[in-house]
């Protein structure tokens, strides 16, 4: 059985003179978040970061990023979001294999395919340059019909940062995933993929897409206010914030868990 943990929307972020804080409230979330993952009694084996890694795009944000993921013993795969600056992040984890050989010219497409304990992860880029919303251009589409193709027995996750499916949050849905219909029909013609999971959102979702399951992972920093009205208020809450635990086994089973961070009530043994 695999275990993919799920971070996302970490907005590491720069003050006004381009440092980043070590007592900034996204840096003590992620650290929180860190902790949270490490403190799990079955350690997972990768952790995909699902964009909106900064919150500007700056090289002192990645460095500072970098150094907070540095405590996490397995494989770490970041993947961009409408905050982020491709070329900026693959520079910061050029030390990635799969992230520095994504791609060589400027603002060249983040997206990479791995094996995670015997399950495929396929990271998608969805950003849009400059623009808040999401979409794939034909040659994404095409990479990633290929990227499915080339392990058609391998049950698979595919990662996204915009999702594809409605959220009914009104100020999401503005920034949502346009003309998702390709991209769920490359879903629909692969039968191993068994769950697409995103980020965007700020807030833990499950929804469908060409009959699978797919879900959207809480922010390690704050999380959306839940208003299903229209217009409906665009705003964050005091809620918990947490990340996602993915387990997918061999035969292709799937079961999401999506974990708070922060400090609660200790363990009580109940048998």
């Amino acid at each position: 059985m695999a275990i993919i943990a799920q971070l996302s929307d970490t907005h590491i972020a720069a003050g006004l003179g381009g440092t980043v804080a070590d007592d900034s409230g996204p840096v003590r979330a992620l650290r929180a978040a860190v902790a949270g993952l490490l403190s799990l009694p079955a350690r997972p084996d990768a952790v995909v970061i699902t964009g909106d890694l900064t919150e500007n795009g700056l090289p002192a944000e990645y460095a500072r990023l970098h150094a907070l993921l540095s405590p996490l013993p397995m494989p770490v795969y970041p993947m961009p979001g409408n905050h982020d600056l491709r070329d900026n992040l693959r520079a910061a984890f050029g030390d990635h294999p799969v992230v520095g050989a994504s791609g060589v010219r400027p603002q060249a497409p983040l997206q990479y395919a791995v094996d995670v304990a015997g399950v495929r992860l396929v990271c998608c880029d969805t950003t849009v340059d400059g623009a808040p919303y999401g979409a794939m251009d034909a040659d994404r589409l095409a990479w990633l019909d290929a990227a499915l193709a080339a392990a058609p027995d391998t049950p698979t996750v595919v990662a996204t940062h915009h999702p594809p499916y409605p959220l009914g949050i009104r100020f999401i849905d503005d920034m949502r995933f346009l003309d998702p219909a390709g991209f769920e029909e490359i879903i629909g013609r692969h039968p191993q993929v068994v769950r697409v999971i995103s980020g965007h959102v700020h807030r833990g979702s499950v929804g469908s897409l060409a009959g699978r399951v797919s879900t959207t992972c809480p922010s390690t920093y704050r999380q959306l206010f839940l208003d299903l009205t229209r217009p409906g208020r665009a705003a964050v809450t005091g809620e918990p914030a947490g990340f996602a635990v993915h387990l997918v086994t061999a035969g292709g089973n799937a079961t999401t868990h999506f974990v708070p961070t922060g400090n609660y009530r200790p363990l009580m043994d109940i048998e």
